[in-house]
């Protein structure tokens, strides 16, 4: 690494850090008179209170961004300190493009020009404050899917590879590249560790922006340090590093070259560390001797905002101290370095040239636009999937919850159901265990809400800078769902079909099977739906519980459809619960040669059960002479068609209610497609 002059006009140079060799002008991203307004309303704490008529509601301005400006250029590193609620993260956002252009105004600018929101993506990347990332993945493997999403094909696996390595190496990582990343109940990395892997996934692919909110919040001192230090020399690879930071300590402020510090969405300092001392001495506030100057800041900030004029005082002393740093230094460094700037699609196609942006390429051919996604529908199909099976098979937990759960339910309904006959009693106990069974499959689905969201979060922060297609994540997780659904249906059906005495014998079974297995489908699709509109997980898990326990009162066991009140038959005919239900007892019931209830089993179950036979036998004569018809003790009175259209089931074959099933689960996927969709924006209103 040296320094290089980049020559601009007659009388000003700019200072660069560069890479040998490679002297060009540097990105400079310029923001200018930022303002962000939001209404707050003021709520009562009863909803339902009283109004009172002619009094206006209670709704107020509040300003998190008041006409901020400044700028950051390539090769530094630009921190925003400020207390909370000081617009620290607001400003992020805003010059992230994570706050909706109809709100924000004022200008954001790279080498002179607006920024396209799709071109940002590409170019920048966002570290959130928190590390969201898959547990039972190692670093290494975290980093390497990484680059398998944002380097494309062209970039061979070898050279990915050493992509990751010298990523490593970078981070300071390499002594945990084996370790996984852990969780609550799974000991991984420090907490220092984590937070630059997390950096690390959206640096793959050597961003031109970079943007963190917060990176050392939570972290001890020491890691603190670690990570801005990490920041450094990520600027110093040719990036444009921008962080807010809460209370830095002396030797991070150090290594800082750009400081914003606001109180209240105004700025009160902008300018390098160094000139803190200077800036606070001219303004009758010096610094103590070994104080921390960020300290000092912030303290005297909060003094001045407890105070009736507040920081306004300060805040003009900024303005006026700042103009005359300006005339001192020979005029705005602003319109220099615009003026050094190249347009920024050169700019651009020259960075990808030397590197930046990762492409794989040698840089003569590149055009400057760069492509939304790094690599096409099936790569990351493929990588999607191998990510999501590597998490799941290292947290066998989960699964055994669930197979375990199917699996007692599936002994507890053949010991239960032993060898059911065909007398009356035996119908009952066959429509018991055939619902208990349909809705212990969307009951057990559910238990899959928690993985969703938490992986929700993660999606929302991979797919926010197009590290993939939204449609590849929902294809992906349906495709590797298919074998756990496939285990868990194998191992109900065995367990079940044949203990319980179920009818059809192989083909039957084998059609048994494929209903469970839809049922699993359409629940699992259910499941993800109602964790893609519902962030919360136990909003979520409570909202998916209830609605499954109406699918079950509404599928026509407890109360057959005709008897169904009106107003719920709509709810009737959307239960997930009622199609496989259906096409179970058709296929049980469909034998022409099966007789349900014999002229002897009339009187089960009534108080004419205990009569003796030579009564039941005149009773039956006698009820014949009635009907015209000869009942004798071995006539068949019920069929299972007889059965069928007492439960309502007249409408939808057996076939068709299993692939009604199947349509289900498609539906709910595209549903669980579009609220992705449209609520993963990222985007303030």
């Amino acid at each position: 690494m040296e320094i290089e002059e980049l020559p601009c006009e007659e009388h000003h140079q700019i200072l660069d850090v560069r890479i040998a060799g490679s002297s060009y002008p540097p990105f400079v991203l310029s923001f200018k008179n930022l303002t962000y307004d939001v209404k707050v309303s003021t709520k009562s704490g009863f909803p339902f209170r009283w109004k009172k008529p002619n009094v206006s509601s209670g709704n107020t301005t509040k300003s998190l961004l008041r006409g901020i400006s400044g700028e950051a250029k390539e090769g530094e590193t630009m921190a925003i300190l400020g207390a909370s609620g000081s617009g620290k993260s607001t400003l992020i956002d805003a010059l992230a493009n994570r706050i909706s252009k109809q709100s924000l105004k004022g200008s954001i600018t790279l080498n002179g020009e607006v920024l396209d929101s799709d071109v940002l993506k590409v170019i920048s990347a966002y570290v959130m404050q928190d590390d969201l990332l898959f547990p039972m993945l190692t670093v290494e493997e975290t980093l390497m899917f990484s680059a398998e999403f944002r380097l494309p094909r062209s970039v061979s696996k070898s050279k990915k590879k050493a992509r990751v390595q010298g990523l490593i190496d970078q981070l300071g990582l390499r002594n945990a590249g084996k370790t996984v990343i852990g969780d609550e109940g799974h000991r991984g990395v420090s907490g220092g560790e984590r937070r630059r892997v997390s950096i690390g996934i959206d640096i793959i692919h050597d961003p031109i922006l970079l943007f963190l909110d917060e990176p050392t919040s939570g972290l001890d001192s020491a890691s603190a340090l670690m990570v801005v230090k990490v920041l450094q020399r990520i600027a110093e690879g040719g990036s444009i590093v921008i962080m807010s930071i809460h209370q830095p300590s002396s030797s991070i402020l150090g290594l800082i070259d750009r400081l914003i510090i606001l109180s209240q969405g105004r700025t009160l300092y902008s300018g390098s560390p160094s000139n803190l001392p200077q800036f606070f001495s001219d303004f009758g506030h010096p610094i103590p001797n070994n104080e921390n100057p960020s300290e000092f800041a912030l303290d005297l900030i909060r003094e001045l905002e407890g105070t009736s004029s507040g920081t306004q005082i300060l805040f003009e002393f900024n303005k006026t101290w700042k103009a005359s740093s300006m005339d001192d230094n020979g005029g705005d460094d602003t319109i220099s370095n615009r003026r050094c700037t190249l347009p920024l699609k050169d700019a651009i196609a020259k960075s990808i040239s030397r590197g930046k942006l990762v492409s794989g390429g040698n840089g003569a051919n590149h055009s400057s636009s760069v492509p939304s996604f790094a690599n096409p529908f099936y790569i990351e199909l493929m990588v999607l999937s191998k990510r999501l099976l590597t998490n799941s098979r290292r947290m066998p937990a989960k699964f055994a919850v669930r197979l375990g759960t199917i699996t007692v339910t599936g002994i507890v309904l053949a010991t239960m159901f032993w060898q059911l006959d065909d007398s009356p009693a035996g119908v009952q106990e066959r429509l018991g265990c055939i619902s208990i069974s349909i809705a212990t499959i969307f009951f057990n689905c559910i238990t899959e809400v928690p993985t969703f969201i938490q992986e929700r979060y993660i999606f929302m922060r991979e797919t926010a800078y197009n590290a993939y297609r939204r449609s590849s994540y929902v294809l992906a997780r349906s495709l590797t769902h298919i074998p756990l659904l496939f285990n868990l249906s194998v191992t109900l059906s065995l367990i079940t079909f044949w203990t319980v005495g179920l009818a059809g014998g192989v083909p039957g079974f084998l059609f048994f099977f494929v209903t469970i297995l839809a049922s699993f489908w359409a629940g699992s699709s259910f499941a993800a739906f109602i964790s893609g509109l519902i962030p919360d997980v136990f909003l979520a898990f409570v909202s998916g519980i209830a609605i499954v326990s109406y699918f079950l009162f509404l599928c026509g066991f407890l109360v057959a459809r005709d008897r169904l009140p009106k107003y719920w038959l709509w709810f009737h005919y959307i239960s997930l619960v009622k199609y496989p239900y259906e096409a179970i007892l058709q296929n049980e019931f469909l034998d022409p040669t099966k007789c349900f209830v014999l002229g002897v089993q009339l009187f089960d179950q009534s108080a004419l059960a205990t009569l003796p036979a030579p009564v039941k036998s005149e009773l039956l004569e006698s009820l014949g002479r009635v009907v015209g018809r000869n009942i004798t003790r071995s006539t068949c009175l019920t069929t299972g068609k007889d059965i069928l259209k007492q439960q309502g089931i007249v409408e939808l074959s057996k076939w068709k209610c299993v692939w009604v099933t199947v349509a289900w689960g498609f539906f709910f996927r595209i549903l669980f497609y579009l609220t992705l969709l449209f609520g993963s924006k990222n985007k303030r209103k």
